[in-house]
């Protein structure tokens, strides 16, 4: 009995070790992301799945033209897809004729399918917090296999 005890201890801890090591790999490195809606058609389609990283996130190395995962600003629970158009200090249209200047700490992120999205020119900058990660690659569906990131 004392045997069995130990081998399930000794079984527990690697459970636990290799729940520690994914949890932390998907938290801070990268993981996959399943995408819904039409915003980001043609590039991104409903039901697409993206491998995303973390790393460009956590130190601020997001650049103009990136697709990112961020949590939507209107509504915390949900997370969106869109594309990096505007960083800090530009000016960016947001009527017919009138300009906004983006804040520090800000992006300006829209989807490719501009007429039908809902992004920056509905809720205004987004804070470079709620970015959770950069699309990398595009590995489902298999036919449409595609690389992202410039």
């Amino acid at each position: 009995m004392k045997n069995f005890v130990l081998k399930c201890l000794g079984s527990l801890g690697y459970v636990l070790r290799y729940g520690c090591i994914a949890h932390c790999t998907f938290e801070y490195v990268g993981d996959f992301v399943l995408c819904s809606g039409p915003s980001m058609e043609p590039t991104i389609f409903s039901d697409d799945i993206l491998f995303t990283e973390h790393i460009s996130a956590l130190t601020y190395g997001i650049k103009k033209g990136d697709i990112v995962i961020a949590k939507c600003p209107t509504n915390p629970k949900q997370q969106i897809c869109k594309r990096v158009v505007g960083l800090s200090g530009e000016k960016m249209k947001t009527g017919f004729s009138s300009y906004e200047r983006i804040p520090i700490g800000h992006v300006w992120l829209q989807g490719d399918n501009y007429t039908n999205s809902t992004d920056s020119r509905s809720y205004g900058p987004v804070p470079i917090g709620l970015i959770k990660g950069r699309a990398i690659c595009k590995v489902w569906p298999p036919t449409r296999i595609t690389m992202l990131s410039s």
